[in-house]
């Protein structure tokens, strides 16, 4: 078990690894991004990546507080459903109105890899891996994707 402060410095040498990793890559339009803090350009709706000592997730995070707003971004993400698994490559779990680690409600689509540690740098090839296609295909498909959302906005 690693100390709290241990823990701390592994998890941010990963992400640095990781973003030192991907950093070169430029966006879907040729643009260059930070991969590790996306601006999807919609307030309350963020691509995210996770990773602890049990697994690793990369998904679509839509926070927005009024439950009916985030249920229609989720719809609309539905619509978009076949585009996002195909440049995905495949199925995706999509959870409407679920909690977060604070317990606010969100809606989530996602992807998993478990079992993996962040704190193991063994698994480190593998959560890269698991990382770095997902995130440039979720790039790829909001190129296109997000201007169906302009009129939710």
């Amino acid at each position: 078990m690693y100390k709290k402060e241990e823990a701390s410095q592994l998890r941010q040498a990963f992400w640095t690894t990781l973003g030192q990793y991907i950093a070169p890559l430029p966006s879907a339009e040729g643009v260059k991004v930070n991969w590790l803090n996306y601006k999807t350009g919609l307030k309350h709706v963020y691509f995210r990546m996770q990773a602890d000592k049990k697994a690793a997730s990369i998904g679509i995070e839509i926070t927005h507080p009024d439950i009916e707003l985030q249920q229609l971004f989720f719809e609309q993400f539905a619509e978009l459903r076949f585009v996002l698994h195909e440049s995905e490559g495949e199925e995706w779990e999509w959870a409407l109105h679920t909690t977060d680690e604070n317990g606010k409600i969100i809606s989530r689509i996602y992807k998993e890899i478990a079992p993996v540690d962040v704190f193991n740098r063994d698994d480190w090839p593998q959560l890269i891996s698991f990382f770095k296609p997902r995130i440039i295909a979720l790039d790829e498909f909001w190129s296109n994707a997000r201007y169906s959302f302009d009129s939710l906005m």
